[in-house]
């Protein structure tokens, strides 16, 4: 089924799980779709004069596709955006954990056949990385640019020794203290540095996380699984396009040194950090995030931006200064 809609502006400082609001002049179309028996949804938001390709946003796992609606105030006017509800995710069926990464990149590939955008520009953030470079790795014809955040090609060692405590929680309906622990995984010990917002974007979570449904619990804990069982990278190729990596400079789960190791294995990639931020970098710093991949997706000049430290090119497992 396709819909389209056109609704009033209104900007959110939150990840989001309502419905957004675009600019009233651009076409948004939801549409149901369904991969190997699982239906999942996906949301475009129309540009008719783009700068460059669609943009792909691939989300955090409790992140959907509503969850970039602060964003589409600087991202919208420059090209088409297309977030996604993959299969055991946000609105999208329940998916067991037997599936892997392969699947969820197959499923992305499926998306976009099903739309017609066989070239994009590709965003992936914490788990969304996982899946966007599985994706670029298996499916290299269709990726333009790349850009990840909060990346890591090895799964923390903080995320595995707290997955088993979140679990036991959660069995148990201790429903605030696993909440809690979310919050403290998801974010920087408050003496690591100043980070923008630290103290709205923890209530913001902790009120999130409170509030899941059961359905959203069952996905989590599934989804738990699936990354301890499937792990988070694998060693193929990936295709030589321009690609860029970053973090906030604060980031305690996937670490500054994680985005480097990442930002390594790729043939054409920029790492940097983002002032003031940790791993929830894209909801602490909205508009900084948006601008940053906005200019990188239109080719504008990224170093010596005001919010970003250095810009490192990494080639060969060599790090250099730009700029």
């Amino acid at each position: 089924m396709r819909t389209a809609v056109t609704i009033a502006a209104q900007d959110s400082p939150n990840a989001g799980r309502r419905a957004p609001v675009p600019p009233a002049s651009e076409q948004v179309e939801e549409r149901s779709l369904a991969f190997e028996g699982f239906a999942y949804k996906c949301r475009i938001v129309h540009q008719s004069a783009p700068q460059t390709a669609p943009l792909v946003l691939l989300g955090g796992s409790s992140q959907n596709r509503y969850s970039w609606q602060g964003h589409e105030k600087w991202l919208a006017p420059l090209c088409t955006m297309i977030t996604v509800d993959l299969p055991g995710y946000g609105a999208a069926d329940f998916l067991p954990a037997r599936y892997g990464i392969d699947f969820l990149a197959a499923a992305l590939k499926h998306m976009l056949v099903e739309i017609g955008m066989l070239r994009v520009n590709l965003f992936g953030g914490c788990f969304g990385e996982v899946v966007g470079l599985r994706f670029a790795q298996l499916y290299p014809e269709f990726v333009s640019r790349i850009v990840f955040c909060g990346a890591a090609k090895r799964i923390p060692e903080i995320y595995a020794d707290a997955v088993p405590r979140l679990a036991h929680a959660l069995d148990r309906g201790e429903i605030a203290e696993a909440a809690s622990g979310l919050v403290q995984l998801f974010m920087s010990n408050p003496g690591a540095g100043q980070v923008r917002k630290h103290a709205a974007v923890a209530r913001l979570l902790q009120r999130q996380f409170m509030n899941q449904t059961q359905d959203e619990v069952d996905k989590a804990v599934e989804h738990n699984t699936r990354l301890m069982t499937h792990g988070c990278y694998e060693p193929l190729p990936v295709p030589d396009v321009p690609s860029l990596v970053f973090t906030g400079e604060y980031d305690t789960l996937c670490t500054p040194q994680m985005g480097r190791e990442v930002a390594s294995v790729m043939p054409a990639a920029l790492f940097t950090t983002i002032k003031e931020a940790d791993h929830l970098v894209t909801v602490e710093r909205q508009e900084e995030t948006s601008d940053l991949i906005g200019r990188f997706c239109t080719d504008r000049p990224i170093d010596h931006l005001p919010y970003c430290n250095p810009v490192e090119s990494l080639c060969a497992r060599r790090v250099t200064a730009v700029g």
